[in-house]
């Protein structure tokens, strides 16, 4: 079966947040309180990006040249990307992180081509517009949802590799065939029985894509 790899962003393929190295530049101090409510299950995820990103007066390119200059994407990422074009094997970012820091820095690391499922944004003059294309039915509320991906890529008959690190990347990592998890991910993992493989670059993710593919030692 062909292996389809959707990876996190922040703290996945990205070695940082990214979006939180960019509030700790940019925005307002009120964030991390923001930030806090959003942990206690006051705010949902969508709802705390917008609110914390809307004190931000920088503008996009600003912001992504910060991001250039300071962020790097986590060892063998391009490598693996690389590798998956040639043997014409799936691999997007899947987040629900801001297109334009992700784009940002998938284009500094030459892996500018990656399909990416992410919130999509527009700067106006009264801030920031959010698109969410990528939410279940009837649910616009809830933002994007990582597992509706995992599902359209498992009904195309692949063999979904979910990787990442946060609470949002459960029910990603829930419907998928197999998981590279760290951190929150991986605590949530074990508590619900879910079975995963430690997470700490994509060499790892690389060796599963050629053991799928019957590529071993290639």
């Amino acid at each position: 079966m062909i292996p389809a790899i959707l990876t996190d962003f922040d703290d996945t393929a990205a070695v940082q947040n990214v979006a939180e190295m960019l509030l700790h530049q940019y925005g307002d101090y009120s964030w991390q309180d923001v930030r806090a409510r959003f942990r206690a299950g006051e705010l949902s995820l969508k709802d705390y990006q917008e609110i914390a990103f809307g004190d931000i007066r920088a503008d996009r390119a600003t912001m992504q040249d910060y991001v250039r200059k300071n962020a790097n994407l986590r060892p063998h990422f391009t490598e693996l990307w690389e590798y998956c074009q040639e043997l014409n094997s799936p691999m997007a970012v899947v987040s629900l992180g801001l297109d334009f820091y992700i784009q940002a820095l998938l284009d500094e690391e030459g892996a500018r081509d990656v399909p990416t499922y992410c919130v999509n944004t527009r700067f106006t003059p009264e801030g920031i517009n959010y698109y969410y294309h990528h939410t279940y039915p009837g649910e616009p509320e809830r933002g994007n949802s990582k597992g509706l991906i995992v599902d359209r890529y498992r009904q195309l008959g692949y063999h979904v590799i979910y990787v990442g690190d946060g609470r949002s990347d459960f029910e990603g990592a829930e419907r998928a065939n197999t998981v590279f998890a760290h951190s929150v991910l991986a605590e949530e993992c074990e508590r619900k029985g879910i079975s995963y493989r430690p997470f700490s670059d994509f060499g790892d993710v690389l060796a599963t894509t050629k053991e799928l593919l019957g590529l071993t030692g290639t």
